[in-house]
């Protein structure tokens, strides 16, 4: 186990545990369980809650129905390592240094030198610390290094593949990757699994855990491997959907998700337990995603590639059949478990995210804590959102990188169609100084600021990928 900065060393967690903060009458239950479904490469239109039009998802459509979902809800990347960096930490992932792998490529690889650093705080680290059991089933995509995996970050079990479902051996021959691996713990015990029952394989270990752990408060992540591509699905669902191999993925994990709910509910934890649903950035819409109506998808900057469905249910806490519009983030997520936990916040580093209790339990006048959200690709900042507004900074070789290009109305205008920067010149005056602001914090790729407030990620020098025979 690797060493907590001083506020979480031993004696401090023994105190944590004895922490217990009010629920502001939400509940009567002290520390309640949260599972978080984080699905990989699902559009914000993909399920029945936010309008799908192919996809049949009842136990999500029930999930929505008993819970609330909310319309305008961030992830800080386009695609995979970068998002899922800030789940974990709190953080923009240029400030922990995994906005690239260390070639310059957007997410991490088999065998890269680079992954989340052990000196960073996770979500799970931040629960465990407060008597949480912590378990992940399913893909990691952190760093597949012994130094990155879960069970070196606060996760007490882990089961999946710990990066990409594309990146093995029969997917993707001409690449050269070493077999796919399927982890326990630390140690390969499968490769290149038979993908068609991964779905079901996760579920199976994610319902052990909750079982296994239904009389003490627990944290479980569940980041399903689909419908990234190539998608698969079991027999029961193949060819079963409206929309080819990407709906019946979709649908299986709809599956999956009922299976969670139904086993709550027989283990009288249904009151007990946030259950949290959301997608790792935008849909790929060449492989069958639907973001409706945003711009965009997987890898961009715009709505479709940051803005996420997500749907959260907590029978007695959380206020049924429920929307919100306000902005909300990934990054928000760590604090606001923290809180609801009694849990305690590192107190040496700068976390981005912000505490979202009064909007995820919908009270009188909330509004969303963030005064901003920048929209990163690769380290470099592309566009800010501010209340209603969204401003985009050009990245053309015939104009100065990183000058307001163009201005949307978001209310007004969802799928960014109109630019109106020439109508609102004091809006993106205004939005402008916001990105200075962050370029001198956690700077920009694309300026060339550097940033004063970055940390460093986790590197290993003499980096192998992972195989059965290591």
């Amino acid at each position: 186990m690797k060493a907590f900065p001083t506020l979480f060393r031993l004696g401090v967690a023994r105190v944590l545990l004895g922490l217990a903060l009010p629920l502001a009458g939400a509940t009567k239950v002290d520390r309640p369980n949260f599972i978080i479904i984080f699905c990989d490469d699902l559009g914000y239109a993909d399920i029945g809650p936010f309008g799908s039009e192919k996809h049949r998802t009842p136990n999500l459509d029930r999930m929505a129905a008993e819970g609330r979902k909310f319309t305008s809800f961030y992830v800080t990347s386009g695609v995979c390592s970068p998002s899922r960096s800030s789940l974990m930490t709190g953080c923009y992932p240029k400030r922990v240094g995994l906005h690239q792998n260390e070639k310059g490529q957007g997410v991490l690889f088999p065998g890269n030198q680079r992954g989340l650093n052990p000196s960073e705080i996770t979500i799970a680290e931040v629960l465990k610390a407060r008597g949480y059991a912590t378990g992940i089933v399913g893909k990691w995509h952190l760093g597949d290094q012994a130094e990155f995996l879960p069970t070196r970050q606060g996760f007490d079990s882990y089961f999946g593949i710990p990066f990409s479902n594309d990146m093995g051996q029969k997917d993707r021959p001409t690449k050269q990757y070493p077999p796919l691996p399927l982890l326990r713990m630390e140690k390969v015990i499968e490769e290149e699994p038979d993908q068609r029952l991964i779905t079901q394989r996760y579920t199976r270990e994610a319902i052990t855990f909750i079982q296994r752990n239904k009389a003490r408060p627990f944290f479980l992540y569940l980041p399903h491997s689909m419908p990234h591509w190539p998608q698969y699905s079991s027999e029961r669902f193949a060819g079963k959907s409206a929309n080819g191999k990407w709906g019946d993925a979709a649908e299986e994990i709809d599956w999956s998700t009922g299976e969670i709910l139904k086993t709550l509910k027989a283990n009288d934890l249904d009151e007990k337990t946030m259950v949290i649903f959301m997608s790792d950035n935008g849909g790929a819409l060449r492989h069958g995603a639907s973001n409706k109506p945003l711009k965009g998808g997987k890898g961009s900057t715009w709505e479709g590639g940051h803005r996420v469905p997500f749907v959260v249910r907590w029978p007695g806490a959380i206020p049924v059949g429920t929307s919100s519009d306000a902005m909300a983030t990934s990054m928000d997520l760590l604090p606001t478990l923290a809180m609801f936990a009694g849990a305690k916040l590192p107190s040496d580093r700068k976390l981005d995210g912000k505490d979202i209790a009064p909007l995820l339990l919908a009270k009188p006048k909330a509004v969303t804590p963030h005064k901003a959200f920048y929209c990163y690709s690769r380290g470099q900042l592309h566009a800010v959102r501010s209340g209603n507004w969204k401003l985009f900074f050009t990245r053309s070789k015939k104009a100065p990188k990183g000058q307001p290009e163009a201005l949307y109305n978001l209310v007004n205008d969802i799928g960014e169609t109109t630019n109106v920067l020439g109508d609102h010149a004091g809006v993106a005056k205004r939005l402008a100084r916001l990105a200075e602001g962050m370029r001198e914090d956690v700077g920009d790729d694309l300026t060339g600021a550097m940033g004063s407030g970055t940390r460093k990620p986790g590197f290993v020098k003499n980096a192998k990928a992972l195989t059965k025979r290591k």
